[in-house]
């Protein structure tokens, strides 16, 4: 029972999913709602030329029409008159053309989020696969995007017969009409018909933008055991993340002892505790923390402080406060200033050989250090 709910997929998407999907070109789109978009575009920036649009029209034509019988076709008059017939038709038809772009662009760029999904551009060799080929033709959603494109059909024919039956019933198909109320007829023809092509086609494709959302969204759900494969593979095996931990923790502990060698101090507490400090004058603005450890590294760092001569203070207060809020590599807390100071004052009356050793034991330190980073 455990596994078919595992294999079921129940849970919502993760982000990880998603963003992967997206860039594969796995996402909720209708290309109807672009149609529509470019249609209603276009029909509203026409609704707000067609007046200038036709007061330039009509004048060309008067000019041209007008001297027709007279007008002389020469080599060096037709360029123009093409040139003039083709900046009107660019006046008249470029804001339609560019709207429509525009709008179309600008809703398909809402379905994707203004995204790009590089991976969806790609050559996928599944692509050819026969049987994959057949498989969508006769998949559920092929069946979907037929039933839609069949609306869109039914849809078109019925704004056709609709809008035919009330423009068919204009008086300028059973009275005498002056020749410009055939202009304002064909405006009204354009846009009543346009119009009823918008809303029911906005209709179908806002039917099927919100079918692809669902199957979209009903293919992107993931089982509990997909779901938690994914968060194994974000965060890491948790055997790897502990041994990487340990690794980091012996390579820290390795740089530690190996400075131990060069410290002014090791404050201990005796035996719970023990912290290495050092202190250069002129290079450190403060005792910096060296080393520090509990128990049996604790052990091990008063071990190497014997070894090399170290000097090795008891001071149970400052080596618990050192250890518990003191951090390797870096300065101690202000607060431990005058009790560190007075232990680094009397290490250096009593161990002054030691210190002059020190001098030259850094210095070869330091030599070393350099070497390697050459």
């Amino acid at each position: 029972m455990e596994d078919q709910d595992d294999d079921s997929k129940t849970e919502l998407p993760t982000d990880k999913r998603l963003s992967e999907a997206f860039e594969r070109g796995q996402f909720a789109r209708s290309p109807e709602l672009q149609v529509v978009a470019m249609i209603a575009g276009a029909l509203g920036v026409f609704s707000m030329t067609v007046a200038s649009s036709a007061r330039d029209i009509a004048a060309l034509a008067t000019l041209i029409w007008s001297d027709l019988g007279a007008a002389r076709i020469e080599i060096i008059t037709v360029p123009q008159q093409l040139w003039d017939v083709g900046m009107l038709l660019s006046r008249v038809l470029l804001p339609i053309l560019v709207t429509a772009l525009m709008c179309s662009l600008i809703v398909g760029g809402l379905q994707t989020g203004f995204r790009l999904a590089p991976k969806a551009l790609g050559f996928k060799p599944e692509r050819l696969d026969i049987t994959k080929g057949f498989q969508k033709i006769f998949s559920k959603a092929s069946v979907v995007h037929g039933l839609v494109d069949f609306l869109k059909m039914i849809a078109i024919g019925f704004v056709l017969w609709i809008s035919a039956k009330n423009l068919l019933a204009d008086p300028m198909f059973t009275a005498p009409v002056e020749a410009a109320y055939l202009g304002m007829f064909l405006h009204r023809a354009t846009l009543e018909f346009f119009g009823k092509l918008v809303i029911a086609l906005g209709l179908i494709a806002g039917i099927s933008y919100a079918y692809e959302r669902f199957k979209n969204f009903q293919e992107m759900k993931m089982s509990r055991q997909e779901v938690k494969d994914e968060h194994k593979q974000s965060e890491g095996d948790g055997h790897t993340k502990n041994a990487m931990r340990r690794m980091a923790r012996r390579l820290s502990q390795k740089q530690m002892l190996a400075a131990v060698a060069t410290a002014d101090v090791v404050v201990t507490n005796p035996t719970h505790y023990a912290v290495a400090l050092k202190y250069e004058r002129g290079k450190d603005g403060a005792p910096v923390v060296l080393a520090k450890g509990e128990n049996r590294f604790a052990l091990r760092i008063k071990a190497l402080a014997a070894e090399h001569g170290v000097p090795v203070v008891e001071n149970k207060p400052v080596a618990r406060m050192l250890y518990a809020i003191g951090e390797v590599g870096e300065a101690i807390p202000n607060t431990l200033y005058q009790a560190v100071a007075e232990i680094l004052a009397f290490v250096y009356r009593n161990h002054r050989l030691y210190f002059h050793e020190l001098k030259m034991r850094r210095a070869a330190a330091e030599g070393v250090a350099a070497r390697r980073t050459a």
